[in-house]
């Protein structure tokens, strides 16, 4: 185990999976976009809005041997694709040695282990539902959709086993299988996602010219660095529809109540010292607190949205992994407080 990267530089094995929420959603969007079907007889026809309400794209009544070939090869290409940018972005540069382990469980107040976790239900959300298209028997479309994101992030934890800057996380590995298993539990228990996992982001700005320096170099200068890298930034909620709970309510089938996760004051992966290549110490603030987070916010699930119109369902089908900006109640530190807005 190396020290230096936990103080020095963000854990990029936490960051990489972020990459493939972008990815998968997109990939499962872009399907619902084609919103037919095809009957026992093998006759197209157009699905009706209503049916469509229930998934995030459209079902094949019987498994379709070419989409099933679509996705199989689309998982394969697309997922080849994104490991060939991260060994270009983060791979290349080091020296690879033999597999070895990382015990990163401590760093960031476990803000990176809760992305993971939402990393790997989202992209087993996108795939699933993408083998949902072709029609495969049910349990099939749960399992091979639904562990495809541990399977997606088991692999780079493997490359980063391999490489000398990082290692294999045993407590990442652990969440990433956690986060699959929520999208299976549900899906089994309830044939819908009635919790599903989100994510918001808001970009820190400090009064303190060290900080905000210490920010761009642990966490980059722009805006999509700061958003997979800055975990003062980032809040991941736990968003519960609560129609399905309450089914003989008058509630919109949109409304959420959403549970978030967040921290502060992190500049640096267990103390907010940084150290230089030679191990002397170049930034040291541990006088600034690092405290967790806790959020309550009321929500809208997007994708319970009816519409007619394809592209429309498309945004909503996307913008379902976010969590939608709305005041929440914050606790942290003993005190509880309010946001007329949270990102």
């Amino acid at each position: 185990m190396k020290s230096a990267p936990v103080q020095n530089s963000v854990s990029i094995a936490s960051h990489k999976p972020l990459l493939l929420v972008l990815f998968i959603s997109i990939g499962f969007g872009f399907l619902n976009l084609k919103s037919y079907s095809q009957d026992s007889a093998g006759k197209i026809s157009k699905v009706s809005s209503d049916s469509l309400q229930g998934s995030l794209i459209s079902l094949s009544a019987a498994p379709n041997k070419n989409r099933i070939r679509l996705v199989a090869i689309g998982n394969v290409v697309g997922y080849s694709a994104v490991m060939v940018g991260l060994y270009s972005a983060w791979y290349k540069d080091y020296p690879q040695t033999g597999f070895h382990t990382f015990n990163d469980s401590r760093e960031w107040l476990q803000v990176d282990k809760v992305g993971h976790l939402y990393s790997s239900y989202i992209a087993s959300r996108g795939s699933m539902e993408l083998w949902r298209w072709t029609g495969i028997e049910r349990k099939k479309r749960i399992w091979i959709g639904g562990m495809s994101g541990a399977a997606y992030l088991t692999i780079i934890e493997t490359l980063d086993g391999f490489s000398e800057k990082w290692g294999w996380s045993w407590s990442d590995f652990a969440t990433n299988i956690l986060g699959s298993t929520a999208l299976v539990a549900q899906e089994l228990a309830w044939d819908d996602q009635r919790i599903k996992l989100k994510f918001s982001f808001h970009k820190k700005v400090y009064g303190d010219p060290q900080l905000n320096q210490r920010s761009d170099d642990l966490f980059g200068k722009n805006i999509s660095q700061r958003l997979l890298k800055d975990y003062n930034g980032q809040t991941y909620w736990a968003s519960i529809n609560l129609k399905p709970f309450f089914k003989n309510s008058k509630l919109p089938g949109w409304l959420s109540l959403s549970v978030g996760y967040g921290a502060e004051g992190l500049f640096g992966g267990e103390k907010n010292i940084g150290l230089d290549k030679n191990g002397n110490i170049v930034f040291n603030r541990t006088d600034i607190k690092r405290y967790r987070q806790w959020f309550l916010a009321p929500d809208i699930d997007l994708s319970k949205i009816k519409t007619n119109k394809k592209v429309v369902k498309f945004l909503l089908t996307f913008l379902s992994s976010f969590k939608f900006p709305l005041p929440s109640l914050e606790l942290s530190n003993g005190k509880l407080k309010a946001h007329a807005i949270h990102f």
